[in-house]
């Protein structure tokens, strides 16, 4: 029987879309969740649900059985990569892992802030094949992170001022994802994953306006307001709205608008369109 593929954050936005191309492709799956219980049943019939949490080593050892490739993502809450990480990654080796497609981020390569720079660097000094999927900043975080403000205010709130973003689809990104953990070629390879054009946030907001037939409208706040926003008013942790203003400051600073050939070359089709992602979720919204 073929080993199954383990995805962590399974049921999250890019981890279910890579269980759903894996599964489609007719790959065994074990989805890596913190409560099998409530997620069993999220995929359907053949695929394998696990408890797994980085901060909890007990439950890498079930999980990482016969197991021999593995997409790692990091959860939100998670910043110290050495700490917190690293323990997976030398207990999947030890378990005969060979392979690690981890989602980083477009330009980390340049950011030694963010928790993903140093993630990759454990993986290039592990001893493991790895693939790097640099992905640019997600579509569905307008349906998820900023959906209530789309939806309740008609407001686009990120600190983004009037910088451009490549913005990809999570579908995209799972489509990848399974290539790269089930066919050969792309052990020790990092791929910049982008759609195929370059948006503002005031952009952005004219296509929601345009499919949704009302106006939203993208109001720009200042990183510091948008970081007390999230700290205080939302209640998330320190480090998580830390990294989320600094990765918004980025797109201010112009360093998210890069556009790679890379995504299209791998899967033989254009990237999705945001005006296609806002097609597809518009009940999302409404």
């Amino acid at each position: 029987m073929t080993n199954p593929v383990l995805v962590t954050g399974a049921t999250g936005n890019v981890g279910a879309e890579v269980v759903k191309a894996l599964h489609k492709a007719g790959q065994p799956v074990r989805a890596a969740v913190r409560d099998v219980a409530k997620a069993e049943g999220h995929f359907g019939e053949g695929v394998e649900y696990v408890q797994f949490d980085f901060k909890r080593p007990t439950t890498f050892e079930a999980a990482f059985k016969d197991v021999k490739r593995l997409f790692l993502m990091r959860p939100p809450d998670i910043s110290n990569a050495q700490r917190d990480i690293l323990p997976a990654i030398e207990a999947a080796k030890r378990a005969g892992v060979e392979q690690i497609v981890f989602l980083s981020l477009l330009g980390v390569e340049n950011n030694k802030i963010v928790p993903h720079h140093k993630i990759e660097e454990l993986l290039r000094a592990s001893g493991l094949k790895w693939t790097f999927l640099r992905a640019s900043f997600f579509m569905q975080n307008l349906d998820t992170t900023q959906c209530l403000d789309i939806q309740e205010d008609n407001n686009i709130f990120v600190p983004a001022g009037r910088g451009k973003t490549s913005f990809i689809d999570v579908r995209d990104i799972g489509a990848v994802a399974a290539l790269a953990l089930t066919q050969s070629g792309h052990a020790n390879k990092a791929y910049d994953l982008t759609g195929s054009e370059a948006l503002d946030y005031y952009q952005v907001a004219e296509i929601f306006s345009d499919v949704l037939g009302r106006r939203v409208r993208y109001s720009h706040p200042s990183a510091m307001r948008f970081f007390w926003q999230w700290w205080r008013v939302r209640k998330t942790s320190l480090a998580f709205s830390l990294v989320m203003t600094l990765l918004y400051v980025t797109v201010a600073l112009g360093r998210a608008g890069k556009i790679s050939p890379q995504l299209a070359q791998l899967l033989g089709r254009p990237p999705l369109t945001i005006r296609q992602y806002v097609e597809d979720y518009k009940q999302v919204w409404e």
